[in-house]
């Protein structure tokens, strides 16, 4: 492991943090009560928030499958990881193909722990610190550089993180930046939180108790996520489908119909290739 370059941010006690935010919904422990209070501040307002969470996260886990069974990506660059959970990044490809290689990235002082705990003694998944607005200090971190051969497609995860950025950072223009840098064939998965279909008030009242997190929230419309995918080729989310930017819970879902719930319809996601 090697944290070289990124100090990072905030000490793993200190304040609230998004990452061990989404820790407490998934049910872990790397929490504490000011994560969890702001948590049951966004329940009374969305009470399908833990779902929200729930699908984001399956959304991953089949997107990376997909990826490695479908799309024969061996190569997988995850921004934004979060704190280690079951059925990680790289447990799910290297299931798939022992050959897999995974790097994972953040940029708080938790997630580094408790991933570089997890991933110690790999050769083929590591784990660096790093801010996804600093495309080359990711890119070119000598980690990085070791595990991923950039001759060959990379599947770039981005999902959950997007909505920490506001339109002033162009995220567009950020994530453009890494698939300029990627080969052919390589992949994007994202996804974002959305205030589409949803009480102006009540997203308001949401955004405002991120207010002393380590990162702001700021919710897209569907448009604006469509955005992240102009000039890639976008996979159809189901059987049957159009290639389109769906709700969570539909992506790679055996019964679409099933997974479409409250939780699911906030959240947008999609996977494309790059020509």
């Amino acid at each position: 492991m090697s944290d070289e370059g990124i100090t990072p941010q905030p000490g793993p006690l200190s304040g609230v943090s998004v990452a061990r935010i989404y820790d407490y919904l998934l049910g872990g422990t790397n929490n504490t009560e000011a994560d969890r209070k702001v948590v049951e501040q966004i329940k009374e307002l969305f009470p399908w928030f833990a779902d929200w969470a729930w699908c984001n996260r399956s959304f991953h886990q089949r997107a990376v499958r997909w990826l490695a069974e479908n799309a024969g990506i061996r190569q997988f660059l995850d921004i934004g990881s979060g704190l280690p959970t079951q059925e990680n990044t790289h447990e799910i490809a290297q299931r798939v193909a022992l050959d897999a290689r995974v790097v994972y990235v953040d940029n708080d002082a938790t997630v580094a722990e408790r991933a570089s705990e997890l991933l110690r003694g790999s050769d083929k998944s590591v784990f660096v610190v790093g801010d996804l607005r600093d495309r080359d200090s990711i890119l070119k971190h000598p980690e990085v550089v070791r595990v991923l051969n950039f001759d060959e497609p990379v599947a770039l995860l981005i999902t959950a993180v997007i909505h920490f950025f506001p339109d002033e950072d162009d995220p567009w223009g950020i994530v453009r930046s890494y698939l300029d840098e990627l080969p052919s064939g390589s992949y994007l998965v994202l996804s974002s939180g959305t205030h589409d279909n949803q009480s102006p008030t009540a997203v308001q009242r949401a955004v405002e108790a991120y207010q002393n997190a380590t990162s702001q929230l700021y919710p897209r419309s569907k448009a604006e996520i469509e955005r992240f995918f102009e000039g890639l080729e976008l996979v159809p989310p189901y059987e049957g489908a159009a290639p389109e930017v769906t709700f969570g819970g539909l992506w790679g879902a055996d019964v679409p119909e099933l997974a479409d719930d409250e939780g699911s319809r906030a959240l947008y996601v999609g996977v494309a290739r790059k020509p």
